[in-house]
């Protein structure tokens, strides 16, 4: 890992860290096959505005307990940290010094897999949500947008094998999304670790990143 160009961004109401290079590329090349061809990834069905759609990428769902997890009338059952998702876990707690309790894994197959405008602020995750989010494979850009002042706009481009380490008041303010592409690409997978207390459940019309 190497961790010395680690960037703090210039966000007002924010706390976000990139680090462009937090697994080395070797590293990175093999956990992304690994969680590629090894993860049981699923498309569940989405309900926005009382529509019912393919939710726009695959995901699965970690945890360090068998409670179910539900969010926008989706139920995902979690499956226990093991593997290459263990180490990238223990590796990202190594550094930050942070203890996860669960992540989301998202493959984005395509430029049409994508990410709309949306905070990771729901109430189990606390008032200031603390969030790590992995991209192995295919560079994809991460917009923001602050909440009320619509001047304020930012968009990075998310390397393989970086990490993007979002606190403090980061999803209180600012919204943030991965965008549809037509240019072609290649799949991405993301991992958004976050801390949700074993004795929370998300409420059905919560949205995940």
């Amino acid at each position: 890992m190497r961790l010395s160009n680690a960037e703090t961004l210039n966000l007002k109401d924010a706390d976000v860290v990139y680090y462009p290079n937090f697994f080395s590329t070797i590293e990175a090349d093999q956990y992304f096959e690994n969680l590629l061809n090894n993860i049981d990834w699923r498309q569940d069905k989405i309900k926005v505005f009382g529509k019912v759609y393919d939710q726009p990428r695959l995901t699965a769902f970690f945890g360090n307990n068998n409670k179910p997890y539900s969010y926008s009338s989706i139920t995902m059952y979690p499956m226990f940290f093991d593997g290459a998702i263990l180490s990238i876990k223990q590796k990202i707690e190594s550094e930050l010094k942070v203890e996860f309790t669960s992540c989301l894994a998202n493959l984005y197959r395509n430029g049409k897999d994508s990410n709309g405008w949306h905070a990771d602020d729901e109430k189990e995750l606390g008032k200031h949500p603390v969030i790590a989010s992995v991209t192995l494979g295919q560079e994809r850009f991460f917009h923001f947008k602050h909440k009320k002042d619509r001047s304020l706009k930012h968009k990075i481009l998310l390397n393989h094998g970086s990490l993007l380490f979002m606190k403090g008041t980061t999803q209180e303010h600012w919204l943030h999304q991965i965008p549809k592409t037509s240019k072609p690409v290649k799949p991405r997978i993301n991992l958004t670790f976050r801390i949700i207390p074993q004795k929370n459940r998300v409420p059905s019309n919560s949205v995940l990143s």
